[in-house]
């Protein structure tokens, strides 16, 4: 290990991965981060081949490729880690990591935990984050209240996240986003993220 000098700490910038499962807020805790801190924090955006809901924008949301756009995608070896997910795919494209990590900007990405498991083992020195509801009924009431799925689809999604729970273990933290307490959550993973800039040996994040 490198000596370190005391008087002049280099800013290395983190890799964030916010994960969890479906329901418990995701992509509204890593927008109010983005938010909070617009000129520390760059929030990638996953690439999918669903359609877009309601609402939802290309390239905020997420970036909507054809099937056949993401295979090349894939072939290209363009993702950080991709999967099948509720039988559509998602992917993390690698050139917006690189170009964020160029800027000295903290990357914040939110994934499923089976995507998280990949980067795990990818990128061992990421920070990993694991966010709940404050009970299990609290997830399902959210899945239910999105309406973005017929019955059958629902149970499946709750089926998969009751599984998902399971995984906390391989995480570095774990943070509860509990209803009307956003604040309360996006508090906490800022000082996880203070905890982590200021770890003595942390090495630079390669993608």
């Amino acid at each position: 290990m490198s000596e370190i000098d005391p008087y002049h700490r280099t800013h290395l910038p983190l890799l964030i991965v916010i994960s969890g499962p479906s329901g418990v807020g995701k992509d509204t805790i890593a927008r109010e981060l983005i938010a909070r801190c617009p000129d520390s924090f760059y929030f990638v955006v996953t690439a999918t081949n669903r359609p877009p809901r309601p609402g939802e924008k290309d390239g905020v949301d997420y970036i909507f490729l054809s099937t056949d756009e993401f295979a090349q995608m894939i072939e290209a070896g363009e993702f950080l880690e991709y999967a099948v997910v509720y039988n559509d795919y998602k992917g993390v494209p690698k050139r917006q990591i690189r170009e964020a990590l160029a800027s000295q900007r903290d990357v914040i990405m939110r994934v499923d935990p089976q995507g998280a498991a990949t980067i795990r083992r990818l990128v061992p020195n990421a920070v990993f984050i694991f966010l709940t509801t404050q009970s299990e009924a609290e997830m399902v009431q959210r899945l239910r209240e999105r309406k973005s799925e017929n019955p059958e689809g629902l149970n499946l999604r709750i089926a998969t996240s009751r599984e998902e729970m399971k995984r906390i273990n391989e995480f570095d933290y774990w943070v509860i986003n509990a209803d009307g307490q956003q604040g309360d959550a996006v508090d906490l993973i800022l000082c996880i993220i203070e905890a982590e800039r200021a770890r003595v040996g942390r090495k630079p994040i390669q993608i």
